[in-house]
């Protein structure tokens, strides 16, 4: 039997479908039951594989600006302007961005304006592996019910013909008898 009517059958068999109406993965998955081949793939590694360098970027754009030191240090920085240009350059009358800080003011809106975007395609980004990892989680899912129902089938045989051969023995020992 070649390989696309193994395929079919096994399609016929355990899907109810011709192999020819399957999904993308529901293919995958019978592809790799009948070369008895390994399905699991780590989604994280398909991932990062696709991700092209901005995405990388992105991704570390968003790690550092999301955590609590990224906001402790832009805290002081912020502290560290206003005290400066308020306090101590103002004595001295070289405050470059005296009260109301207008400089920073435009600083503060340029660096959302940007930042805003990249954490943005970096969950996009994650949504997407997010998706491939729900592909990836069904086909396993799959494979595994796939070869539970082979099983079963298996076992059904074997008691069928444990059973016939019960029956076949007892039919002779009725024949002997009589």
């Amino acid at each position: 039997m070649n390989s696309t009517a193994h395929l079919n059958d096994l399609s016929l068999r355990l899907l109810g479908r011709p192999y020819d109406d399957l999904d993308l993965e529901e293919s995958r998955v019978l592809q790799a039951i009948a070369a008895r081949a390994p399905s699991s793939r780590d989604a994280a590694d398909l991932g990062d594989a696709q991700a092209s360098r901005g995405d990388r970027l992105a991704d570390r754009v968003a790690a550092i600006g999301g955590s609590w030191g990224f906001i402790t240090v832009f805290t002081l920085v912020l502290l560290g302007w206003m005290l400066l240009n308020s306090e101590v350059l103002q004595r001295f009358g070289l405050a470059f961005d005296p009260y109301p800080f207008i400089f920073l003011n435009l600083m503060l809106s340029t660096l959302a304006a940007v930042q805003a975007p990249i954490i943005m395609m970096s969950q996009n980004r994650q949504a997407a592996k997010d998706r491939l990892t729900a592909s990836v989680d069904y086909e396993i899912n799959l494979r595994a019910e796939l070869e539970i129902m082979r099983l079963h089938e298996k076992l059904d045989q074997m008691r069928f013909h444990e059973l016939h051969e019960k029956v076949d023995e007892l039919c002779a020992r009725l024949e002997a008898q009589e």
